[in-house]
């Protein structure tokens, strides 16, 4: 019986206001609020809530029997708790089923794991204890940032306790191999890889409602043919999207949430195919092979690489310079640069620096606040330079940073004082009102 594993990924990141040149050093906030809760808000309203009413009716449906896994950023879960907590509550109700089965990531969908060991360490850890206190589940499994993934990143992740992860089935590593089996790690086969079917997983994601797509229209029927037309030696499926695929980027009029009822329903009745959770995969499954990657590889383009984040000068230089604050952060303990670090760190801000033409409609590129990759690197480069000099206040560099930063200190201090006295002096110089006085009968 082949498995259907069926993942969504869910991310939002804090988006950026227009930070000027003159911002840096006088303001220190850097969030469109705005932008950020209206996006969530439309993406909750199309995609997350009615997704979600339905997989829950689904699960209730079909006894249990339809499976689902989701892997949720620590961004995107901040900002439910924001503008849209009733979106955070229908993922506890879907938690509570026994069905759904939540993935461990880096907690700021950062890519740390191509540059940081530690960061990215931290943000793993982070982003599992925030799942574990949200929905009870302590994740063995783990899904990387775009599912970038490596021999190297295998191995530390295998490391790190995981007991699988998934990536891409990107031709450049599979050949005439199928996605649609186990694998293991190259340098750590304790380490199960499953690697994304993006044929079919992009027949849903990006051309179901394409009126020029060869297939269009899509249904469940035909869906299934293709999926019982498979190598019967194929084990498993792995179906892995992006979330916003559901009524956002496929529309509700598409008719994509009645092609998921229909092909839910007729995968349970059928004999040949089933759904199953990525941790039940990998524990039932025996891998057929390792999969060497010695370059790194995601789910992002045509590529299947690292190009739409850091394929152009602009995205490395931005990159760099961030983790070139790596080693004072981690001595750090002011809570508000720390948050700022981590959402630093999302990898939506490299991505608006690409100057890549054929993006894959990733609605991170639809939602791109900039005008140009250009105006997006030096918005997050004014950025940057304002979190330096808070940051050198409290960890600064070198021993001239540390000389600095202890006479701002004292200015500071002595500006706070100058306020007080002027303060105090302005209550003084206030002429005095007059006493009431009765008038005396001679």
């Amino acid at each position: 019986m082949k498995s259907i594993c069926l993942f969504f990924q869910v991310h939002q990141p804090f988006r950026h206001r227009r930070y000027r040149f003159f911002d840096i050093g006088n303001d220190h906030y850097y969030y469109d609020d705005y932008s950020n809760d209206a996006i969530l808000r439309k993406v909750a309203d199309k995609s997350y809530l009615p997704g979600n009413k339905l997989l829950l009716e689904l699960i209730d449906k079909l006894e249990g029997k339809f499976k689902v896994s989701f892997s949720i950023t620590g961004t995107a879960l901040e900002q439910f708790e924001l503008y849209a907590p009733e979106v955070l509550d229908s993922f506890r109700d879907l938690a509570k089923t026994g069905c759904v089965e939540f993935l461990s990531e880096t907690y700021s969908h950062s890519l740390s794991s191509l540059k940081d060991e530690n960061a990215f360490k931290d943000q793993v850890k982070q982003h599992s204890e925030r799942i574990f206190g949200l929905f009870g589940q302590k994740p063995r499994v783990f899904r990387n940032t775009e599912m970038i993934y490596s021999n190297e990143i295998g191995e530390l992740i295998s490391k790190m306790g995981y007991t699988a992860i998934l990536t891409e089935g990107a031709k450049q590593v599979l050949g005439w191999k199928s996605p649609n089996f186990v694998y293991v790690n190259a340098l750590n086969p304790r380490l199960k890889v499953l690697m994304r079917n993006f044929k079919l997983s992009d027949d849903l994601a990006f051309r179901f409602s394409n009126g020029n797509w060869s297939e269009f229209p899509l249904t469940a029927e035909k869906y299934i043919g293709w999926l019982n037309r498979l190598d019967k030696s194929e084990e498993v499926v792995n179906l892995f999207l992006s979330y916003e695929a559901f009524g956002e980027r496929q529309p509700a009029e598409s008719g994509i949430f009645e092609f998921l009822e229909a092909f839910a329903s007729q995968v349970v009745k059928s004999d040949e195919l089933k759904f199953a959770i990525p941790s039940e995969v990998v524990a039932k499954l025996q891998p057929v092979s390792v999969v060497n990657v010695p370059e790194s590889i995601s789910w992002a383009d045509e590529e299947r690489d690292l190009t739409a984040w850091l394929g152009n000068g602009m995205q490395k230089e931005a990159f760099n310079k961030l983790y070139e604050l790596s080693s004072r952060m981690k001595r750090c303990t002011d809570e508000n640069l720390l948050k700022d670090w981590n959402y630093l760190q999302v990898s939506d801000h490299f991505y608006y620096m690409s100057t890549k033409h054929s993006l894959d409609g990733n609605p991170n590129r639809q939602q791109n606040p900039f005008d140009s990759p250009y105006e997006a690197f030096i918005n997050y480069m004014n950025v940057l330079s304002d979190f330096k000099i808070r940051l050198n206040a409290v960890e600064p560099e070198n021993e001239t940073e540390s000389e600095i930063a202890i006479l701002q200190r004292i200015i500071q201090e002595k500006d706070e004082k100058l306020k007080k006295l002027e303060a105090d002096l302005s209550r003084l110089q206030k002429p005095k009102r007059p006493r009431n006085t009765r008038s005396k009968k001679s």
